[in-house]
């Protein structure tokens, strides 16, 4: 009996919900006090990942292609 792995349909591209995680995590940081520990801890989400879309870039750069 084994269990069936969901699989999901993306609409939008891997960076394109990096870009809109980040911002989600920015305007929520924005809404907090300044200096709390929850806004920082949702500004390092927020730079985790631009860090990752930025990552994703590199690892997908055409200079990174196998030689022929």
């Amino acid at each position: 009996m084994t269990q069936m792995r969901r699989r999901i349909k993306h609409t939008l591209s891997f960076e394109e919900r990096l870009a809109e995680e980040a911002k989600r995590f920015k305007e929520a940081a924005e809404k907090e006090l300044p200096g709390s520990h929850a806004r920082e801890l949702l500004l390092r989400r927020a730079r985790q990942a631009e860090a990752a879309s930025h990552i994703n870039d590199w690892l997908t750069s055409p200079a990174l292609a196998q030689p022929k």
